[in-house]
């Protein structure tokens, strides 16, 4: 029996106006943060999304919770087009989607105690709980997520990063959503600590059947949490894939160069692996290149890629490509 998808994305665009170039008109410019973003999301699954800084992961988390507008494209929420709640049934409906924030600290409102931090979206969707039962269920949260129940009433600066983090984690856990999206909830801490706060994401996962969107840089922490990979560039899909293929198999030359430069602790194998390296910097949004956008990088350009945009082609079932010479890439790449 085929599982329907709790979250589907069809051709999701966010482009951001510019000011106009002069007080009396001229052509609108716009910053293209996504163009043309589709995916599914099953049922207590993990989708890892990478990518450099300004290729739009944050701007689709963003989009998909509708804290940003998206300009166009359809999001499927639970066999509902999302995309065209609006008033008190889309704040009704936000009750089952949370995000966890990058900075731990900043996230925080530091004039609040934990317990008023954590028990707030009870508030904001109330039900009949009573204070007594607020507090319960928050001491109850903070012994799931490794914090004491003792420390309710202490205030954000007396915690550290991971633990602040942790804070998050519970006040996005209280009101049971299905989705979680995480926002590199790990990048400000130490790797002791990132370590900590995956294992506690991935047996809250397992506990509570939540579905995550995990954003990350780094490449060894999204192998370890999640069960499909997507490879973002410059608001594009590069690859999609399931985690273990597209680590042992990738296709795209972007997705080559990320991988390559994750370093292996072995010295051996880390002297002896083969490297892509990249030139030049990430173009820019406003004027993103014609056909392929990652043409002005790639190692293995063509003049087709110059002129024809690249579509999403199954290399299998399970997964898709975004380059015009995929299936030479490998090769090509390996001399």
């Amino acid at each position: 029996m085929t599982v329907q998808p709790l979250l589907k994305i069809e051709d999701l665009k966010v482009h951001f106006p510019m000011k106009r170039r002069s007080l009396f008109g001229g052509e609108r410019r716009w910053v293209k943060a996504l163009d043309g973003v589709s995916f599914e999301l099953a049922p207590g699954e993990t989708l890892g999304i990478v990518g450099e800084s300004g290729c739009g992961k944050s701007t689709l988390c963003r989009a998909v919770l509708r804290l940003v507008e998206p300009t166009g494209g359809r999001t499927v929420w639970l066999g509902k087009d999302f995309s065209e709640l609006d008033g008190e049934e889309l704040r009704l409906e936000r009750r089952n989607m949370q995000i966890i924030f990058q900075d731990p600290l900043a996230s925080l409102d530091p004039r609040m105690t934990v317990r008023q931090i954590i028990e707030r979206p009870l508030l904001n969707f109330p039900n009949r709980e009573n204070a007594e039962e607020r507090r319960r269920q928050v001491g109850d949260l903070m012994e799931l997520v490794g914090l004491n129940k003792a420390w309710m009433d202490r205030y954000p600066h007396e915690f550290s990063g991971g633990q602040c983090q942790r804070i998050g984690i519970a006040r996005a856990l209280i009101l049971k959503p299905k989705l979680l999206v995480c926002d590199e909830p790990v990048s400000a801490l130490d790797v002791s600590i990132q370590a900590q706060i995956i294992n506690l994401l991935k047996r809250l996962q397992t506990e509570e059947n939540l579905a995550l969107i995990f954003i990350s840089h780094n490449l060894s922490v999204v192998r370890r949490i999640s069960d499909r990979v997507m490879v973002l560039y410059l608001g594009k899909i590069a690859e999609l894939a399931e985690r273990d293929e597209i680590y042992r198999n990738p296709r795209h030359p972007y997705t080559q160069a990320l991988l390559s430069a994750v370093p292996i602790a072995d010295p051996d194998k880390e002297r002896a692996k083969k490297r892509v390296a990249l030139t030049g910097d990430l173009p820019s949004p406003i004027n993103p290149p014609s056909g392929c956008v990652f043409r002005t990088r790639c190692p293995i350009v063509i003049e087709q890629c110059h002129s024809v945009v690249p579509v999403l082609e199954p290399v299998t079932d399970s997964h898709t490509v975004s380059c015009h010479r995929w299936r030479e890439a490998i090769q090509l790449l390996m001399e």
